[in-house]
């Protein structure tokens, strides 16, 4: 009786184990599925500026040219463990330089690494995924012509079960969508375009939406504010309800990204500062377009 418990606890552990190596196994594109496309540098620019990618990679207070060197570094302290912002300057043997176009819209859209692991998603994959591939392809082009960084990053400092990248496979089950979080009027190209640089480049929810016990955030809190990942205070609420951007108009928004002047005449502070500063770099119509999709999701306390 004991020999045959035992060998039932065998087989359901080896079942466990090959349902959950199925359950996680990387997805990667092939590079078939890329579409033909001729790099425009300029766009690739924006998509930079919209995404902040120098806010996290470059060196903490960098200024000017400085912030084009994306050595990475930066730790983050989290709940699961310490980050580390890896180097992506055009670098091969410490950056991204050896990385091809499917390489990289791999990590863009399904948070793999070239050698088929999971990124963690500290790395804002789960937004990046509903960008355009042209437009991450653009991107590529761009970093490639940056300075090339000769800097190692160690590791990650994760406990159990965090450090078990196979498991992000799962998390990604649970959270890896490209479908947008609101729905918007499909003709409005305006609000179509806001929610596109918010929800995919601009990754905005990352920081303004309150996150399960898991670390995926609650799409039904879309932007209602959440506590500051670096441990101080919280980022606020930017949906257009009393307590976030209720009072704010549409040119009120735009005006604050280009100024950092809110209608009181306050002006940003903390983190924001520099992502306020990389928005005011924007087209206006960019601006504008963000701003008119803040305005139209929905109100959240």
């Amino acid at each position: 009786m004991v020999k045959k418990l035992a060998a039932a606890v065998v087989v359901l552990a080896v079942l466990a184990a090959a349902t959950f190596w199925f359950l996680t196994a990387p997805r990667p594109l092939e590079a078939a599925a890329l579409p033909a496309h001729e790099a425009d540098l300029e766009n690739g620019e924006r998509m930079f500026i919209v995404g902040g990618c120098a806010n996290c990679h470059a060196a903490p207070k960098a200024k000017g040219e400085e912030r084009l060197k994306l050595g990475g570094g930066l730790e983050l302290a989290t709940d699961f463990g310490t980050f580390r912002v890896p180097n992506i300057s055009p670098d091969e043997a410490t950056g991204i330089g050896g990385w091809s176009d499917i390489d990289f819209v791999n990590a863009m859209k399904r948070g793999l690494a070239p050698d088929g692991s999971y990124l963690y998603p500290a790395f804002p994959y789960i937004s990046y995924t509903r960008m355009h591939v042209e437009d991450m392809l653009d991107l590529k082009a761009y970093l490639d012509t940056l300075p090339a960084v000769s800097q190692e990053v160690a590791g990650h400092d994760l406990s159990f079960p965090f450090n078990v990248r196979r498991g992000m496979g799962l998390w990604n089950r649970l959270n890896l969508t490209h479908k947008p979080v609101v729905e918007v009027a499909e003709s409005d190209a305006k609000l179509v375009l806001g929610r596109y640089l918010v929800e995919g480049p601009g990754h905005c929810g990352e920081c303004h939406t309150p996150r399960d016990a898991i670390g995926g955030m609650q799409r039904s809190e879309w932007l209602a504010g959440a506590p500051n990942p670096e441990g101080k205070g919280k980022i606020p609420n930017i949906t257009p309800s009393e307590e976030g951007l209720g009072a704010w108009s549409e040119a009120d928004i735009a005006y604050f990204f280009e100024s950092g002047f809110t209608p009181d005449f306050d002006s940003v502070g903390g983190s924001m500062v520099a992502v306020q500063e990389e928005l005011a770099k924007l087209q206006p119509g960019d601006r504008e377009a963000i701003a008119a999709y803040l305005k139209a999701v929905p109100p959240r306390p």
